[in-house]
């Protein structure tokens, strides 16, 4: 069935990866129906009963975090809210990309939409509307500690509503009042609780795995196909990706890689003119790719189960589940997916650091190569400076692998004591992965001119393709040229996922 003719359910269906981007990109409608309209209703009623009563419940008649012990009267609970936006909007940095801040409403909205966090329905719409007109608010990159929630990101991200912060109006920033305006909108003023609901939360965290998670799983495929190319150049051996090797030791990871070389080198005339040759063991980066490459695949597995589960959850704080009850936990803390994400930084950092290891083999000029991969050698570099940048990317990635999630600093005076830090994971698992399509892109590049050498020989039908995608915006380099250019065209292949992993 095409996106198009299904309809997603705000707190009745389950979000993935595949439709949060869809419904971003407007290709799945997204809506509130009756079941969800009904459980908001009936949270917020309870919320009200609760909120009217002498019983003291977090956040609704108290102050947050260090202030939780002051109580606050019906008369200031509104001011109480709005207060609590703006005074946590205090993001630095720069602003986020737009998308981030479409997936981050919609995360948001699917779980107030489950009936837990007591706020009027017509606030949820109003965000609804946003997201539907692509009414872009501006949040900042930095400032959120990863607990209780991404505090200062979702602020920004919610000021709108009050008439306050900034939206994109294409590439510029106009202030919130002059869009609601256009629009028709009046500024909407919270009630009791409403503003803790919409700022507690790891929408920020959530949505930039999200991110990196569809850009992980063509890396993931990319990374196959570039080792494939470059055994291909190197004319290394196919026996390691034999089925039988890795069913003895069966990691799923290690299996599917496995699986993937043999299919990427299927047919190959140029693996069977040197089947008989005396080398007995290729190097570690061609021959343990699928050990390699591999566990990154089960590390992206890891967080792609915990990302599903995250954005079906209800992150706010205190959560309602009774007329008497409102729950005050810590499902706003971010530790689940701070820790996943670091240890995908270190799985997608070593893609990167292999294919490096790959470059380098390609230019040493062993086994019918010539140095550096031109036959011009010393009047020309050929590409000898190519691999330095992938060497400096590489390192980059490495610094970046300190894990934020294991450095807590105490905030709110200590009531919030520890704290995940996982905005700043998300935000280096992407880093990383931007260096990542560099680093492959420039392996593709030297692969594609190792295979060069092997001609008249011919590869697999899929390798093939991709020679061709990559003849046509970056031709074999026959004497020094100007290289960026064709790095930079290499690197658009990339990130505009032209190559074809599967």
């Amino acid at each position: 069935m095409k996106l198009n003719n299904m309809v997603f359910h705000y707190g009745i269906d389950q979000l993935t990866v595949h439709r949060i981007l869809a419904i971003a990109k407007g290709a799945l409608k997204a809506t509130i129906d009756e079941t969800a309209i009904d459980k908001v209703n009936e949270s917020r009623r309870r919320l009200e009963k609760m909120a009217h009563s002498s019983k003291v419940v977090y956040g609704v008649n108290t102050g947050f975090g260090l202030m939780c012990d002051v109580q606050i009267s019906t008369a200031e609970m509104t001011k109480l809210q709005e207060n609590l936006l703006i005074s946590h909007a205090v993001g630095v940095g720069n602003p986020i990309d737009r998308e981030l801040s479409k997936i981050m409403m919609i995360c948001k909205v699917h779980s107030l939409c489950q009936g837990y966090s007591g706020i009027r329905l017509e606030v949820i719409e109003r965000i609804v509307f946003f997201i539907t007109h692509d009414l872009l608010p501006v949040v900042p990159e930095q400032g959120s500690v990863g607990a209780s929630g991404d505090l200062a990101p979702l602020s920004h991200l919610f000021l709108p509503l009050l008439g306050e912060g900034e939206f994109w109006l294409g590439k510029d920033i106009v202030p919130a009042k002059k869009v609601l305006l256009k629009h028709g909108l009046k500024p909407i003023k919270l009630e009791a609780k409403e503003g803790l609901a919409l700022i507690n939360g790891t929408q920020f965290i959530l949505a930039h795995a999200i991110v990196g998670l569809k850009k992980m799983q063509y890396l993931l495929d990319l990374a196959d196909l570039a080792g494939a190319m470059s055994l291909e150049g190197y004319q290394g051996s196919i026996s390691p990706f034999k089925e039988l090797l890795h069913l003895i030791r069966p990691f799923k990871g290690s299996l599917k890689v496995a699986k993937r070389m043999r299919m990427l080198l299927q047919d190959s005339q140029n693996m069977q003119s040197h089947a008989a040759c005396s080398r007995v063991q290729d190097p570690y980066s061609l021959r343990c790719i699928p050990q390699v490459h591999g566990a990154s695949r089960n590390a992206y597995k890891h967080l792609k189960e915990l990302v599903h589960i995250e954005m079906n959850s209800v992150t706010d704080n205190p959560i309602v589940v009774s007329d008497n009850e409102a729950i005050s936990g810590g499902n706003f803390h971010g530790q689940p997916l701070a820790m996943a994400l670091d240890y995908n930084a270190i799985a997608v950092s070593e893609l990167g650091n292999i294919s490096d290891r790959r470059c380098y083999l390609l230019i040493e000029g062993k086994y019918g190569l010539p140095r550096l991969l031109t036959e011009a050698g010393g009047l020309n570099s050929g590409f000898m400076i190519p691999q330095y940048t992938t060497a400096a990317l590489v390192t980059e990635n490495k610094s970046l692998c300190f894990p934020p999630s294991a450095d807590s600093i105490p905030t709110s005076l200590g009531q919030e004591d520890h704290v995940s830090m996982g905005s700043i994971s998300s935000r280096k698992f992407n880093q990383i992965l931007g260096n990542l399509e560099k680093i492959l892109a420039i392996e593709i590049m030297f692969s594609a001119q190792a295979m060069e050498f092997r001609r008249p020989n011919t590869f697999s039908d899929i390798i093939e393709e991709n020679l061709k995608i990559i003849r046509s915006k970056v031709p074999k380099l026959e004497e020094d040229r100007l290289i960026k250019e064709d790095i930079n065209s290499m690197i658009w292949l990339v990130k505009s996922q032209s190559l074809i992993v599967k």
